[in-house]
């Protein structure tokens, strides 16, 4: 048995018991500076996080600011042009004063009438008040009760 011991001699040289050594103290070193740094990273992190979060909500306000400015911009324009057409009408009206006449009135119905799509049906009326197509068939109406 002492023979099977003396061939199984290990020889680890000083310099890999060095190395060894240097590579758990490492180790070690990196655990606990990682121990340290690591809840000022989650501080530092946070802080980042929130000046992003402040940094969006800023630019969020600018924009809602912009697009408030942008509204009230439009409604003034909106508004002068409400001017300018009630500006036209009226010296339309000082214009026509005086000259409106029953004919001149169906006139301009029928010309508006003109903006309307081909689909629309238009009653005109008669001595009677009633469209065309309401007395014809009320004729047709009274016939069929003969």
């Amino acid at each position: 048995m002492n023979s099977y011991n003396s061939n199984n001699n290990t020889n680890i040289s000083p310099m890999i018991v060095k190395r060894l050594i240097w590579a758990v103290v490492a180790v070690i070193l990196a655990v606990v500076a990682l121990a340290f740094i690591r809840p000022w990273y989650n501080v530092w992190s946070q802080e980042m996080e929130g000046k992003a979060e402040f940094a969006k909500a800023e630019q969020n306000r600018k924009i809602k600011i912009e697009e408030a400015k942008a509204n009230l911009e439009a409604e003034k324009l909106n508004a002068q042009a409400e001017i300018e057409r009630a500006k036209g009408a009226a010296e339309a009206i000082r214009i026509e004063n005086g000259s409106i006449t029953p004919t001149y009135i169906q006139y301009l119905w029928v010309r508006q009438q003109s903006d309307l799509s081909d689909k629309t049906v238009i009653y005109v009326p008669t001595e009677s008040n009633l469209p065309i197509l309401e007395s014809t068939r009320m004729l047709t109406n009274s016939r069929n009760a003969e």
